[in-house]
């Protein structure tokens, strides 16, 4: 089935404020706690304006610049929970409708908002669950549970920063040929889509370096275990 090639932004979000983590393996404090925002955001190089991440070793940068979760994948968690996954409850800094985040081609460009002055965001890698988002969610086993289900999101770079406001029209612009997505890349964690992962070691166009290393630490090990 082919992919959507057209969605919007239902939310736009922001750290509200640093709290403790509850992680007790975790740094101090954390910037999971996003909430939306009503007027236009500022997207730059390292993601909007206003939000943060207090563990910039393991979060953050220009390849985690934004972080991406379909509300349709957040509809899904909130029929199995029992309750509303508001925006930003996954961390997200955009929660969008009509486009399936999780199985978008890595390095897929989006036009978001009107050319010239909304943002241009392209797709780089998985978000992997930790125990602070475990921590944050109060499920038990959520590390477990979000890595089983797959509807992990997508952290975007920006190629031309913007501005982006909730109710922004989403176009792709750009879909890769070689056609291996965000969920196929975060499987392969599990041993899955070893030969999609050599496609896109051989295809792939500009990669997140960390995504490559990984990505080729998996394919050796498979590899070389036969």
């Amino acid at each position: 089935m082919s992919q959507p090639t057209h969605g919007r932004i239902d939310a736009v979000c922001v750290v509200n404020a640093l709290i403790p983590d509850a992680n007790p393996n975790g740094l101090e404090l954390t910037a999971i706690d996003k909430r939306p925002v009503t007027e236009p955001v500022r997207v730059g190089a390292l993601g909007l304006e206003g939000d943060d991440q207090y563990d910039k070793r393991h979060h953050g940068g220009v390849d985690q610049a934004v972080y991406v979760y379909a509300t349709e994948e957040a509809d899904r968690w909130a029929a199995e929970l029992g309750y509303d996954v508001a925006p930003g409850r996954f961390g997200e800094n955009l929660r969008t409708l009509g486009l399936a985040v999780t199985d978008v081609v890595v390095g897929e460009r989006w036009q978001v908002g009107e050319a010239g002055i909304g943002p241009v965001l392209e797709a780089r890698s998985p978000r992997v669950p930790c125990a602070t988002f475990q921590a944050w969610m109060h499920e038990p086993h959520w590390v477990k549970r979000f890595t089983e289900r797959g509807d992990v999101g997508a952290y975007f770079r920006v190629l031309r920063e913007g501005y982006v406001l909730a109710g922004d029209d989403v176009e792709v612009v750009h879909r890769p040929n070689h056609g291996v997505s965000i969920r196929q890349v975060f499987d392969s964690r599990l041993g899955r889509h070893l030969e999609a992962m050599r496609r896109l070691l051989d295809e792939g166009e500009d990669l997140d370096p960390k995504l490559v290393a990984e990505v080729s630490r998996r394919v050796a090990v498979t590899t070389r275990d036969g």
